[in-house]
């Protein structure tokens, strides 16, 4: 079976990101004919084509797409064992936990107050990412714990704590023709207009939004609407209409942190969160 190198992984996924061997190759540092050579060789060892290449164009085979996929993964394990290893050789490491702004349901406070009153509780560091970047985040190592939404957010490779799960609601310009229904189901949406979120992988033609003010501009311009949860939303805008939608999966908040993490800090957080949680509200259960 052939064995891959780190470096060799790096260079294919900067082609493949790329699709440009002169950008793979300034982005790396390195020359072009270098990178090139190294690609074939690559290939030749895994016996595999992993590029269409001529004079104008650079695009992926089938195994190209799947090493991609599975590289980036493998660069991001690289990258988290490392981290790991600087973390564990410092007893006095923070706890780093990043979220998107506002993507704690008001739990956060008390999620923190629970865990500073653990033995032996680390100082918590509070980072923010988008929509797209959070998991990233726990994926090389830049974070330890995440806040996520499900099903939004893809949980594969984490282990997770749920705090609490809502019903979604549609989210409506306050002159829309389904603003002034108390219920709504999915089939109610059909035809109109979806925003996609920037850096996920979705289908659809909707505006692209990065964040949600982006999202709460376009829906008070009747540009698009959305479903959501309502801890996602923050506080009651007077342009927007909050219809649940009843036949729609919820949506749940979890806490969220790599499954081949060893850390005792880590699950004692989790195990804060989750009492912190049901003390606030609805019940949660850990997964």
């Amino acid at each position: 079976m052939a064995e891959l190198e780190t470096r060799e992984i790096e260079y294919f996924v900067a082609v493949a990101e790329e699709l440009n061997f002169r950008r793979a190759a300034e982005r790396l540092l390195i020359a072009q004919p270098a990178l090139s050579k190294a690609i074939s060789r690559l290939e030749s060892r895994l016996g595999v084509r992993l590029l269409d290449r001529d004079s104008k164009r650079v695009c992926l085979t089938a195994a190209g797409e799947a090493l991609l996929s599975q590289g980036r993964l493998a660069l991001s394990a690289v990258s988290l064992a490392a981290r790991s290893a600087q973390q564990a050789a410092r007893p006095d490491a923070r706890l780093r936990l990043v979220m998107k702004p506002g993507g704690d349901a008001n739990l956060l406070s008390g999620i923190l107050a629970a865990y500073a009153r653990e033995p032996g509780a680390r100082e918590v560091d509070v980072l923010f990412g988008g929509v797209s970047d959070r998991i990233e985040f726990l994926r090389d190592g830049r974070a330890d714990i995440a806040l996520l939404y499900t099903p939004l957010d893809d949980l594969t490779g984490l282990r997770h704590a749920t705090l609490l799960t809502e019903e979604r609601v549609a989210v409506l310009p306050r002159g829309h023709r389904l603003a002034r229904r108390h219920r709504l189901r999915l089939a109610d949406l059909q035809g109109e207009t979806m925003p996609r979120w920037q850096g996920l992988d979705e289908a659809g033609e909707g505006p692209q939004v990065a964040d949600m003010s982006q999202l709460t501009h376009l829906i008070t311009l009747g540009r698009a609407i959305a479903l959501l949860p309502p801890s996602a939303l923050g506080p009651p805008h007077p342009d927007l209409i909050r219809v649940p939608v009843t036949d729609a999966p919820p949506s749940s908040l979890v806490l969220a942190w790599p499954r081949a993490a060893n850390s005792p800090a880590v699950e004692a957080f989790a195990r804060c969160a989750v009492a912190a949680a049901v003390s606030a509200g609805p019940p949660a259960s850990a997964a």
